[in-house]
């Protein structure tokens, strides 16, 4: 199965950008994964193309309307996640990514303008995702994120199926800090563990280091961690109280 994404956009030229080099590029000439990109323009009715109208109740900018981007979703497969990318969507997590990656693709929506007519939600089953607390010109640059975020987790295109099992985020952690030659550097020194070819050593001192650094650097995730470790799942509790 390839993991095939759709972006519905009115810039389908912006793709697929920087997803056409390095290990995402040499995936999608590969055959690893698909990308089509879709312009919403296409599914207007009148001869100018129309996509967006002024407000109900006034106000500035311009809304994408809903039968417009609805006839563009509908237009496409219905077996494949469909995707938002606006700042009220649910933070996207790397939990979220891998889901994605282990599914036969997605469909991104891409917004402009004010965003969309509030009724396409109502109407269509659409999960709303965002990349961070900030706000973008329009959805592509996110969806440029989160596809560079799937596309790297799919069989074969980071090469070992190791590669990505220590990195952040995957283990609720940030990533351990990495030295590489020369030895000394500016009068820093690569530390004297890393040099030591004792694994279970080295092994250790990443473990500790990735958790200095994540309770140091990003407190949010710490606590998360903790919390994990801390708490059972539910269904252990259940488990327990039954064998009392």
């Amino acid at each position: 199965m390839t993991f095939a994404a759709t972006i519905l956009t009115l810039y389908p030229d912006m793709f697929p950008g920087p997803l056409g080099h390095s290990i995402a590029g040499r995936a999608l000439a590969e055959g690893k994964w698909s990308l089509d990109a879709v312009n919403i323009r296409d599914f207007a009715t009148d001869r100018h193309r129309t996509v967006d109208d002024t407000p109900a109740g006034g106000g500035a900018g311009m809304v994408l309307r809903a039968d417009i981007v609805a006839a563009a979703l509908d237009a496409q497969p219905q077996d494949r996640s469909i995707l938002a990318m606006t700042p009220r969507g649910k933070p996207l997590t790397q939990a979220r990514i891998r889901g994605l990656a282990t599914g036969p693709g997605a469909i991104i929506l891409c917004g402009r303008f004010e965003g969309f007519d509030e009724r396409l939600f109502d109407a269509r089953q659409i999960e709303e995702v965002s990349i961070g607390d900030y706000v973008l010109s329009g959805g592509e640059m996110a969806a440029l994120v989160l596809l560079d975020a799937c596309v790297r987790l799919l069989p074969g295109v980071m090469g070992a199926a190791s590669s990505g099992d220590e990195e952040s985020f995957e283990s609720g952690l940030l990533e351990y800090p990495h030295y590489t030659r020369p030895q000394m550097w500016e009068g820093r020194t690569i530390p004297e563990v890393l040099r030591s070819g004792d694994h279970a050593r080295i092994a250790a001192w990443r473990k500790s280091m990735a958790e200095t650094d994540t309770r140091l650097r990003r407190p949010d995730l710490w606590e998360r961690h903790e919390g994990a470790r801390v708490d059972p799942p539910s269904g252990a509790r259940r488990e327990e109280g039954r064998r009392t």
